[in-house]
């Protein structure tokens, strides 16, 4: 048998090794928009839908860094309508501009790879579904103060978002209807960002509607009337910010899931675009069942101000809600104002925030779990910023 030649072996005894993820010494070149290079310089997080999140730099005249930016490489859309779809969300992300958002800078598309990019506000803190699993970690949530001062700077953004008008006066009828820890972040200085409205309903003129039987957003967050499909108003997002700040302030999720079978007979006809962290059909027979009595037990060892603020806010009942999310802003700042010793800010949740996540990052592989992956998949190296473990 002779031997053969380098030329004659088999690629497929030798695959190609998979590219280099990017890196500070070793990034990799994105586009060019009016003059600036982007460069990739980490991979953030890879979606099960394809998208990939990157961190990227921005060099402008003489190579010089202008800082750092987030780009979400978007899966193609493969048809006319979710291209369309997608487009009107970029458009409606650039009009959103508070403190509070994200800010969505432009689309660009790759040519080569035929992919779509957005570039968007780089946030360099954790996501609160990070520091909700550091606080469970540790064996103790967050405290009042972080949960009063992240749900009033939400319910400030969200208030921003629904009352936004077009340039004609008209409102926009914005409702994020995704508001859960996903989708909110802390900066390096203890500012909050909700970081995501590409789920976001709107009344904008031509904006493409998802199909009826579909469902966008973590269901787990979602208020009654959205899993039953009978129509989005604030007071949907007032519901999801409720059953966030509960979990903030226990580490328990509202709903207790697994105390509820799965009937076959009863399949849903809903189907949600990603996987939701609750199951939708444990979800939507919850939500059957869902009483004043369910929140008075999660939240019993809460001060009275603070329950009245949670129980309001997730009625059954929309209009039985506040009205406004500027409305459970103010509620939620005249319970810190009354019963915080001392005022409860940026720098005070910046400072809680690195403690959560030192603390539960450093238990996290001396405590047994029932599934592997306590921390968000592709977020905890860096957000925790802790070694690698060999």
């Amino acid at each position: 048998m002779t031997k053969r030649s380098e030329d004659e072996v088999s690629t497929e005894e030798f695959p190609p090794r998979p590219p280099t993820p990017p890196s500070p010494s070793s990034p990799h070149f994105l586009f060019v928009v009016d003059d600036v290079r982007y460069e990739a310089v980490g991979e953030l997080e890879v979606r099960s839908n394809g998208e990939k999140l990157l961190k990227a730099e921005r060099r402008v005249a003489d190579g010089v860094l202008a800082g750092p930016c987030l780009v979400r490489r978007i899966a193609t859309p493969s048809t006319y309508m979710m291209r369309t779809r997608l487009i009107e969300e970029v458009q409606l992300a650039f009009r959103l501009n508070h403190p509070n958002i994200a800010q969505v800078f432009h689309m660009q598309v790759d040519e080569e790879a035929d992919a779509p990019f957005a570039v968007m506000e780089y946030v360099g803190g954790p996501s609160l579904e990070t520091l909700v699993t550091a606080a469970l970690v540790r064996g103790k949530p967050l405290s009042e103060g972080f949960a009063l001062y992240v749900g009033a700077e939400v319910a400030d953004a969200l208030h921003y978002a629904h009352t936004l008008t077009s340039e004609e006066g008209v409102p926009l009828g914005i409702v994020h209807r995704d508001v859960s820890p996903r989708r909110l972040a802390l900066g390096p200085h203890g500012e909050v960002k909700v970081l995501d409205f590409g789920a976001a309903y709107s009344l904008m003129v031509g904006r493409e509607e998802s199909p009826e039987n579909l469902l966008r957003g973590d269901v787990a967050y979602a208020s009654p009337e959205y899993l039953r499909k009978e129509g989005l108003t604030p007071r949907s997002d007032v519901f999801s910010l409720g059953v966030l700040l509960v979990e903030v302030l226990t580490s328990k999720h509202l709903f207790e899931v697994h105390d509820v079978p799965v009937v076959a007979s009863k399949e849903t006809r809903f189907v949600t675009e990603s996987p939701p962290t609750l199951p939708l059909q444990q979800m939507q027979a919850l939500m059957e069942t869902f009483t004043p009595d369910v929140v008075e037990k999660a939240v019993a060892h809460l001060s009275e101000d603070l329950k009245a603020v949670l129980h309001t806010a997730l009625r059954l009942n929309p209009e039985e809600r506040f009205a406004t999310a500027a409305d459970m802003r103010d509620a939620l700042r005249g319970v810190a104002h009354a019963q915080l010793r001392a005022p409860y800010g940026r720098a005070e949740a910046a400072k809680e925030a690195a403690l959560v996540v030192s603390e539960g990052g450093v238990l996290r592989d001396q405590v047994e779990f029932g599934e592997a992956g306590l921390y968000p998949d592709g977020l905890e190296k860096h957000e925790l910023g802790l070694p690698k473990k060999e």
